[in-house]
């Protein structure tokens, strides 16, 4: 992950920033004035201003890849269909170190220009508000061009994709942001020999003159574009059942299938166990990518939740369960939390990695397995966490104010956790695990913002729990633990303190499940 701007500010403002997205997540797409206007390039994120683009929504992308093994290059279409939020005389859309060739829109020829990291398309006719409108815009791209940041991982035999939070754009022209979320189809054209394979389900293959294969693939729920998956390589796919017949496919490189069995196994248990506390799996199937690639490092993390499909670094997946078993959780659980319902802005982005370390924690002490602290309970972790809070708030600001140097850092992951562990000691265990229910229905194929998530617990409970959570989530300092009076915090050390420092730390690093 390269982080690319910073945002600081107070966390009160960060508290009304966040409320209006939530309340209104198309506040910018009102539009002021009768005529058309170019839209605004930008959604107004509080952690990065600069990615989305308003005026629009999309309903659908449709991703046509063919891959030359040859020049390891990539030939492609996007075809999206949006719908105007406004009257427009421009659109722009969000792209970086893609070679466009041409774009249409619905079916003329277009004027555009290729800006910073905008892609802004003049059509031949204004739109009119509340139109649906088909772009169509033909690339190339080579996935092993140097960029500042990209979401292309080459591979020795082709390539996957890692986009979060920030890097669809570098893969495809898009509106890059997870508040606006889309129904996907891929369609990959590779030289036989070669697999492809995508989020979703595969609805057709077409064998192709010159020894060339076309696959197609769908997902049946809207995705967002930081949690797209398209590989290409040297792989098997290995299909198998999960509970009540869930279709559970894993995409394995062929020389390490064996080998990666006994991890690829441990799925079913895994969908089971998270089934018993959050619900029906939210999607049509899953599985494992373990990346084709002999580099230890291939990318900056251990695993991302690509949609339906969760990539791994392969060496991680040959050791022994009880240390992968909580991560493969954390990242399973993200099914849930940050996939079905993904977060209105990054600074809610707590909500998805604070719910996908708690239960991972929870599956590794039900199982006897210590943490990376020797600690064998989860009180006593989150006893050791909540010592640390006033530190991790001075470091990394509060829980749900982020920047984008501190995005992923500890306060995301274990400052998340502590905080759900403060609600459940105070609405007792039964009633949280029916808020949690409650906001994954409420919200699912959606997405959803910190405002959300205490609303729901608020109703839910019964109780008017939103000062108790916007004092945990937005506070300078850590309020005080319910059921646990001799809980003490340790006193802040500025000299640890690096608040407006960039680091280049591995995002998922920072799990306490590794």
């Amino acid at each position: 992950m390269r982080y690319r701007s910073r945002v600081t500010g107070p966390a009160a403002a960060l508290i009304g920033a966040t409320a209006v997205l939530a309340g209104g997540r198309n506040a910018y797409a009102a539009g002021t004035g009768d005529g058309p206007a170019p839209g605004p390039e930008t959604l107004g994120d509080p952690v990065y201003p600069a990615l989305g683009n308003d005026g629009y929504r999309v309903g659908a992308y449709h991703l046509d890849l063919v891959y030359d093994p040859a020049t390891a290059l990539v030939e492609a279409t996007a075809t999206l269909r949006v719908r105007t939020t406004r009257a427009l005389s421009r659109l722009s859309l969000d792209a970086l170190g893609l070679d466009v060739r041409s774009v249409r829109v619905d079916g003329r020829t277009a004027a555009f220009e290729q800006a910073d990291e905008k892609l802004r398309i003049t059509p031949e006719r204004r739109l009119p508000a509340r139109a649906h409108v088909t772009l169509r815009v033909a690339y190339g791209a080579d996935p092993r061009r140097v960029l500042p940041y990209t979401g292309w991982v080459p591979t020795p035999d082709g390539f996957a994709v890692a986009c979060q939070p920030n890097l669809a754009h570098t893969v495809f022209p898009c509106n890059d942001h997870p508040s606006d979320k889309a129904h996907f189809t891929f369609r990959l054209t590779v030289p036989d020999g070669l697999t492809a394979v995508a989020s979703g389900t595969r609805v057709r293959t077409e064998p192709l003159p010159g020894g060339r294969t076309a696959v197609t693939y769908r997902s049946r729920s809207p995705i967002a574009t930081e949690l797209v998956q398209i590989t290409v390589g040297d792989y098997v796919v290995k299909e198998r059942s999960g509970p009540h017949g869930l279709p559970l496919r894993d995409v394995v490189p062929r020389a390490r299938a064996e080998a990666l069995e006994p991890a690829l196994s441990l799925t079913p248990g895994l969908v089971e166990w998270i089934e018993g506390r959050l619900g029906a799996f939210p999607f049509e199937t899953y599985g494992l990518l373990p990346c084709n690639s002999d580099l230890a490092e291939p990318f900056d993390f251990t695993g991302l939740e690509t949609q339906t499909l969760t990539i791994y670094r392969p060496n991680f997946l040959l050791q022994e369960e009880k240390k992968i078993g909580s991560h493969m959780m954390h990242e399973l659980v993200h099914s849930y939390f940050g996939n079905s319902v993904s977060p209105a802005t990054w600074a809610d982005l707590w909500i998805n990695e604070g719910h996908a370390d708690f239960y991972g924690l929870l599956y590794r002490y039900e199982r006897g397995w210590p943490d990376s602290l020797g600690l064998t309970s989860f009180e006593a972790r989150m006893k050791d966490t909540y010592a640390r809070g006033d530190q991790w708030r001075h470091d990394w600001g509060p829980v749900a104010a982020p920047n984008a140097a501190n995005l992923f850092e500890a306060q995301r992951y274990l400052g998340g956790v502590l905080v759900l562990y403060a609600l459940r000691q105070l609405i007792g265990e039964d009633a949280f695990h029916a808020v949690e229910r409650a906001f994954l229905d409420r919200y699912r194929n959606a997405s959803a913002s910190t405002e959300d998530y205490i609303a729901v617990a608020s109703a839910v409970s019964g109780q008017d729990v939103s000062g108790f959570l916007k004092d945990w989530l937005y506070g300078t300092t850590t309020p005080r633990m319910p059921g646990h009076p001799d809980w003490t915090v340790t006193p802040v050390t500025p000299s640890l303190a690096t608040p407006h420092g960039r680091r280049d730390t591995r995002p998922h690093d920072h799990s306490a499940t590794l």
